[in-house]
């Protein structure tokens, strides 16, 4: 018994030294706790220091900025809403024409827009460089923002100088050079389309030269593109020699000659003929092919695919006015001598055409060929002829 108790005691006692070294080490772990943190503040601190003696020595705060400005596109959503909705940010692009024109035949099958789409105008420019009636359109397009957009196709080699207040500012779009009469013609007529197909808000396409002026203010011709059943475009039957002349019979079966129309370079198209025109891979090498001079590929192709396709949609006219009564191969051009009221009244008075299958006398709505030295007197005339 003794020994037992003796065994016992021993064992009690034998738990003490136990329980003293965990007391002791119980102690010890948060000094050694404490001498690490303050190793590790040191540290920091010490990397803090350098850190921002190199900021401020080698410019590295500069290179942080770049990563965080070139990190803001990359979280944008590619296929969020407003990526569709919003107009592309700048008009340069390295898009090939056949990736643009693939690109710009998108087409929405559903009809209604999910969001509030204010339809706008294109107005497309084909020109060789400078604007020089520009003064008279930025007059034209002053206090209508929203229900426009402005496109530029010019030589590849000019370069624009509107300031940056101008409606024509970094407006020029990728370009090649087209020749007259040739299939670079359409082709730029095409690319220009293309182009503002890229901004789903626009809904109507009118193709202006250098020379073009707007007969009516912003508001009359906006109504007047609005509200029209048809898109206007000259398509008609010439039996002549500069009509059915320059048919070639190797168009067939694509293009019948009973098909084959004629009409003005000069147009305005919706947006669905829009698309028509820049998805076509039917009739292009067609005509690419056998309307050479002198046949003159940008007097047919459009008006002979689009009769082919949606007569139904065309006017059969232009709203371009254009002066062919002094002959030659080329309209009549004018100038500052030419720029009176009588002259707009001969344009715009007395005219009959129709405007949604009814009589109207408003028929055109731009005029063509003016030059450089009509600028001064139509700005004077603007306000009390053209209403702007």
């Amino acid at each position: 018994m003794q020994t037992r108790i003796g065994s016992v005691g021993s064992l009690e006692e034998g738990k003490d030294p136990v329980i003293t070294t965990r007391t002791s080490q119980s102690k010890t772990l948060p000094l050694r706790a404490l001498q690490l943190f303050g190793f590790f503040l040191a540290l920091c601190i010490g990397f803090s220091i350098i850190s921002i003696y190199t900021i401020r020595r080698f410019g590295i705060y500069s290179t942080v900025t770049t990563v965080k400005s070139t990190f803001v596109p990359c979280a944008e959503e590619p296929n969020s809403l407003d990526h569709w909705r919003k107009p592309p940010s700048s008009l340069l692009h390295s898009m090939s024409d056949k990736e643009l024109l693939w690109r710009a035949s998108f087409l929405p099958r559903i009809k209604k827009y999910p969001f509030n789409r204010l339809p706008k105008i294109a107005f497309m420019f084909l020109t060789k460089g400078p604007l020089p009636l520009a003064p008279l359109w930025e007059r034209f397009f002053k206090g209508h923002e929203g229900l426009y957009s402005v496109y530029i196709h010019s030589l590849p080699s000019f370069e624009a100088e509107f300031p940056s207040s101008s409606v024509f500012y970094r407006r020029q779009i990728p370009s090649q050079v087209a020749e007259w009469g040739r299939m670079s013609m359409c082709d730029a007529e095409r690319r220009l389309l293309a182009n503002a197909l890229l901004d789903i808000s626009n809904e109507w396409f009118i193709l202006l030269s250098e020379s073009c002026i707007p007969l009516y203010n912003f508001s009359v011709i906006y109504q007047y593109i609005m509200k029209s059943k048809h898109s206007f475009m000259g398509a008609f039957d010439d039996p002549g020699p500069f009509g059915r002349g320059r048919y070639n019979y190797n168009m067939v079966p694509e293009v019948n000659i009973s098909k084959w129309r004629k009409g003005s370079q000069w147009f305005e198209v919706n947006r669905k003929l829009a698309i028509n025109i820049v998805e076509d891979v039917t009739y292009y090498p067609k005509f690419e092919q056998f309307c050479r001079p002198a046949c003159y590929v940008d007097e047919h192709y459009f008006p002979t695919m689009l009769t082919i396709q949606t007569p139904n949609l065309l006017a059969n006219r232009s709203i371009t006015w254009v002066d062919w009564s002094r002959g030659g191969p080329h309209p009549g051009t004018f100038g500052r001598s030419d720029i009176t009221e009588d002259f707009f009244k001969r344009i715009l008075e007395g005219r009959q055409c129709r405007y949604n299958d009814q009589p109207s006398s408003i028929c055109f709505l731009f005029a063509r060929k003016f030059a450089p030295s009509a600028m001064e007197p139509l700005l004077q005339i603007a306000q009390k002829v053209l209403g702007f």
